[in-house]
């Protein structure tokens, strides 16, 4: 049965820290099982901040990087060589600084690739590598905004609602860029283990709301769940709004 386990760290540099050290342990255990792991990846400060973590890392070497499949929660569907694309922050944090095999790096499409600007192309693209690659992802990093979207997933949206694709285009998103890709919550339930990791004060209420049991239309984080482990990993402000105390690990 799937389990749900909450850390919270002293502070955000804690955070991406540790996170980083239990990623890399984590995948060096599921490749010594399997040979083979798979990751997939977040944007945003945390998720980005815990890449440059991992590439700073002495542990790193640790881990077989041509044996790690690299796939993206979602992406701005935005020009290849844009700040804002998930993927360049990723490369500019970690993946161009390890021998990754660039055949298991799988990108979502930008605008300006082979799809051109049909994000819808590019949505479906990127499910058929879902669909003849991944019977399930081993580690699934996330991360919620305030409002409680998770991925390009936000409340009461088209994507919250779908049951059958496993990735779509997500258009008219209230943050900018506005056109995105986004895996949907079905994919999402795919992964063994979902860590959520997430600092901060302004993302407390969502984080309560979702560990309280709200639901997912509203608050789509509370549908992100892993088929083994669901992991909350917060900082002492985006905790701060939990009924429950949990302590700070002293490693």
């Amino acid at each position: 049965m799937s389990k749900t386990e909450v850390v919270v760290y002293e502070n955000p540099d804690l955070l991406a820290a540790a996170t980083a050290a239990r990623l890399v342990t984590r995948l060096v255990d599921v490749q010594a099982a399997k040979g083979s792991a798979s990751v997939v990846l977040t944007g945003g400060g945390t998720g980005i901040a815990i890449l440059k973590e991992l590439r700073d890392s002495s542990a790193r070497d640790a881990l077989d990087w041509s044996r790690l499949d690299v796939y993206w929660g979602d992406e701005r569907f935005v020009p290849a060589a844009s700040d804002e694309r998930n993927e360049k922050q990723a490369r500019e944090a970690l993946l161009d600084h390890v021998p990754l095999d660039p055949k298991r790096v799988h990108a979502m499409a930008p605008s300006d690739g082979e799809f051109g600007d049909d994000v819808d192309a590019a949505a479906a693209a990127y499910a058929e590598i879902l669909t003849a690659d991944v019977p399930a992802f081993d580690i699934m990093l996330l991360g919620l905004g305030g409002e409680g979207h998770t991925a390009s997933i936000f409340p009461e949206s088209p994507a919250v609602y779908e049951k059958e694709r496993s990735v779509v285009a997500v258009r008219d998103c209230p943050k900018p860029p506005p056109t995105r890709i986004s895996l949907t919550l079905p994919a999402i339930r795919r992964a063994q283990d979902i860590w959520l990791v997430t600092g901060g004060d302004a993302k407390a209420d969502a984080v309560a709301q979702a560990l309280a049991g709200a639901g997912e239309v509203q608050i789509p984080v509370a549908g992100a769940r892993g088929s083994r482990r669901t992991l909350w990993l917060l900082d002492r402000g985006s905790a701060s709004k939990l009924t429950k105390v949990y302590q700070t690990p002293s490693a």
